[in-house]
Parts: C-alpha cells; structure tokens; sequence
C-alpha cells in the first residue's frame, strides 16, 4: 500500500473507493467543496493520477494507492464510505473477469467493515447491469432482472449482485448503515477514450475522422446521466436521514437510442462520419430506462443536465485529449498499482496491512 496524506485531518472524514476515476474523481472533488476530508483510494487499475491533478495541493485530501481486494488497515477510518472500486466498463471488467468479481465481493466486504468499525455510511454504487437484459420498462427497483449467470458479462453483473446481498445483509444484520444505489450510464469529463462505453466510442471515433461503430440495428436504448447530476445523487442517498431500506436507482429517464444519440455526437462534431453496423454484443440490454420515482421521493433528486447540455463539455474534453500534444493513454493501463503517480502531495510512511 503507497499512502500520499494530506496535512488537514479536522472535520469528518469521506473515503472514496475508486477514487482516482472518472466518477470518482468528480465525487472526490465535491466532498471537498461540501468541507470534507476525503481519502481516496485506488489503485490505478483503470482510474488515473491526472484526474485527481485538481485535488493535488488540497490540504483536506489524501491518496491511498492500494487494490481493495486485499484488507485495508486497521486504523483506516470514515465517516462515509463510497465504494466505486470496480472497473465498469465492458472492455476492462472483462479483461481480469476475476479480478472484476473478487473486487465486487471481497473488496466489498473489506470496504464494509471499515464503515462498520467506524459507524459511518456506506454507500454502495451498484448498476443498471442488475436487471440484465430487463423484461420490465422502465425499470423499478423491485425488479429482479433477467441475467445470464454464465455469460461473459456476469463477472460484473454478478459481482455487482453479490455486492448488494452482502450490504443488506450487513444492513439487516445492525453492522453499517448501508445504502446502494444502483447507477445507469453515466458520462462527462474524464472518461477514457478506451473504455469502450458508447458515450465515449463514438464522440472518439466523430472526432478522430473514423466510421462510427453501431452495434446491432442501433434502435436498442440507453439512458445518459452527466456526471455533476449522479454526484448529487450520491452524495444525497449518503446524507438522507432515514436509511432507504432498499436500492435507490440513478440514472437519466430520457431514453435514446443508440442510433439517436451517434446523430447527436455527429451534428455536435460536425464529423462526416459514415456508420458501421457490428455484431451486437452477447447479453447486450435491449432497452434501458431507469424509473426514478423512489430517488425523487427519498432524496428530492431528479438530473437537471439532458443529453443535449451535457455532450458539448464532454465532447470538448475528448477533443482536448486526443489532440496531437496530450496523446490518449495506452489501451489497457498495468492491473498493479505502481508507486510516485502524485508527487504534489506529502509522501507519509506506508501504513501497514
């Protein structure tokens, strides 16, 4: 474990699991806005240093380099604890299947006992991939899904499953006060041109001159939550008084389709991209719409940002990146955390496992 510590430890105390990535990152960055001092931790499986560039010098941050598939010390302590560690993506969670399961199940449960020595919140970022390839539109949080339990997929979609049985369970059992939201698409600044999410794929393949890639017919659908909406989301299921009792969907409700939205990405670029149509993916969703009635009730949430706002700032941040002077990063970032990535911070010792 390679600690990076910041000098401010007044005020309570939030650590984001994942903290390093795209959504992550962003969450990092709020708490500290909100006067929190965050632990991030990660271990830059598919998360980036850059994206922490912001928080480097903040006197209330700290990072923790380590893979929550292994015990965190003891003395790793939280008011609210956010578990975003996994990679989400289909490209890199199938990469290490794994690897992608055990950090869904066991980093999970080390995750959880931090919450529960601490008596803090944990919040647990779950996903749409719960419901599979759902027969219910939209889907409600008491839908239990249509999942392939063998498919290549099911090493996230799975994973993630287990992942909630074992925070109700902690929640049943008195343990932590454990809250799970279960996460639709999500895009903004930040993400990886590689990660292989249509978001991503096609903005890269618009602005890069390159035929865009549609899976299927395209007419399968997708909801788009931007990235400042699903933060508030979490940060408001982390701070409502009474416990949900239940998952929480957050996501979007405007529903495009694939086709829809790769006609928005080339009248925003002014690409004159041709389409080229792949196979669609196994266990590929159909449809997906997330029924965000219990978010509204509970958390008095609903997105501000639709797709039309939200994909200009992100364009520009992949034309900004895959310009000629900030080359993208390398397709598939090392699985093992390496040491220095943020050398603006203090370096304390290494705390021990």
């Amino acid at each position: 474990m390679t600690v990076h510590s910041a000098k401010d430890t007044a005020g309570p105390t939030a650590l984001v699991a994942g903290g390093a990535g795209f959504l992550g990152s962003h969450l990092c960055e709020a708490l500290v806005r909100k006067g929190w001092r965050v632990i991030a931790l990660d271990n830059l499986q598919t998360g980036s240093a850059s994206n922490l560039a912001r928080l480097a010098r903040e006197p209330r941050f700290s990072f923790i380099e380590h893979d929550v598939c292994d015990p965190l010390p003891s003395d790793v302590m939280a008011d609210r604890v956010f578990n975003l560690a996994c990679a989400a993506s289909p490209p890199r969670y199938q990469a290490d299947p794994i690897h992608t399961m055990m950090t869904s199940v066991n980093g999970t449960r080390h995750l959880l006992d931090v919450a529960a020595r601490s008596g803090g919140v944990f919040v647990q970022a779950s996903t749409s991939e719960v419901y599979g390839d759902p027969e219910q539109h939209p889907q409600r949080e008491d839908y239990w899904g249509n999942v392939n339990t063998t498919g290549p997929r099911a090493c996230y979609d799975e994973g993630k499953r287990a992942a909630e049985a074992l925070c109700f369970d902690y929640l049943r059992l008195g343990r932590a006060d454990v809250r799970v939201a279960r996460i639709f698409n999500t895009y903004g600044p930040r993400m990886q041109p590689d990660d292989g999410r249509i978001v991503s794929n096609l903005i890269c393949q618009a602005l890069s001159g390159q035929p865009l890639t549609i899976y299927g017919t395209g007419e399968q659908t997708r909801s788009f939550c931007y990235v400042s909406d699903m933060v508030e989301g979490l940060w408001r299921l982390s701070d409502v008084a009474d416990n949900p009792g239940g998952p929480v969907n957050l996501g979007n409700p405007g529903e495009f389709t694939i086709n829809a939205l790769a006609a928005m990405v080339t009248a925003m670029t002014r690409a004159g991209s041709t389409v080229v149509h792949q196979p669609l993916p196994v266990d590929d969703p159909r449809r997906r719409r997330p029924d965000i009635g219990r978010a509204e009730a509970l958390l008095g949430w609903t997105p501000k940002v639709q797709l039309a706002k939200g994909l200009p700032p992100t364009i520009a941040w992949f034309d900004k990146l895959l310009a000629p002077a900030n080359p993208a990063p390398a397709a598939l970032p090392p699985k093992r955390p390496r040491a220095g990535r943020l050398p603006a911070l203090a370096v304390a010792p290494a705390a021990k496992a």
